[in-house]
């Protein structure tokens, strides 16, 4: 019998590193956009914080602010999605200022602001640690800063301490990591030793916290 052409190997699917493609989207949880989808792109270091894991976290910030977000300055140091600043705007912050530096990232973010008529969201292409530095120079303080960066370059490290002078007394700060953030007394480095992690937990290989400066703890 004749020998059947090889078959030819299928070509590995492409997985676009930077451009406008969305690989999938997230949604917002809760407030006056509830449901609505957010596209995410197939941006280098992009990693949305997962819906299940917003729940919770804002389950979180819900019970340490009494619901009560008519007031909150929030500040969105690394938006990638904007999924963390958009949640706080959708449930009523008073004025959220996301911040990412890239560049389709920021084109996008200003596409759902307009989609959503969200006055109350300001976003800027800038890096994190400059918009703090310059925020902290300005006297400007945040009731809420989420912190969800690129894992294993340090910038927790660098924007914790940035964070102590940026952050209003009682105010909160949400930060993810590869890493958990709890110490043992004797093991615990410098940058993290003013704050106290008030709420932790683990989703697969993330570890999400609420911190709260020690200085202002109940």
């Amino acid at each position: 019998m004749p020998k059947k052409p090889a078959s030819k190997p299928a070509k590995p699917a492409k997985v676009p590193v930077h451009g406008p493609q969305h690989s999938n989207q997230v949604r917002i949880i809760g407030g006056a956009w509830k449901r609505t989808p957010l596209p995410v792109l197939s941006a280098s270091g992009l990693r949305p914080t997962p819906d299940r894991v917003r729940e919770t976290v804002f389950n979180w910030i819900n019970h340490q602010r009494d619901a009560y977000w008519a007031d909150a300055q929030v500040l969105d140091l690394f938006a990638g999605s904007g999924a963390l600043g958009f949640e706080a705007a959708s449930r009523g912050a008073a004025a959220v200022t996301m911040v990412d530096s890239n560049v389709p990232v920021v084109r996008q973010l200003d596409e759902i602001k307009t989609k959503l008529k969200a006055d109350n969201v300001s976003i800027m292409r800038g890096d994190a640690l400059a918009v703090a530095q310059s925020a902290a120079a300005r006297g400007q303080k945040y009731d809420l800063i989420f912190l969800d960066p690129p894992y294993q370059q340090e910038f927790l490290e660098r924007c914790l301490p940035l964070c102590t002078r940026i952050l209003k007394d009682g105010g909160l700060i949400y930060a993810e990591s590869g890493a958990a953030l709890e110490f043992d007394e004797g093991d615990m480095p410098e940058w993290m030793a003013p704050w106290e992690v008030i709420r932790a937990d683990k989703a697969g290989m993330v570890f999400y916290h609420l911190l709260k400066h020690k200085g202002t703890s109940a």
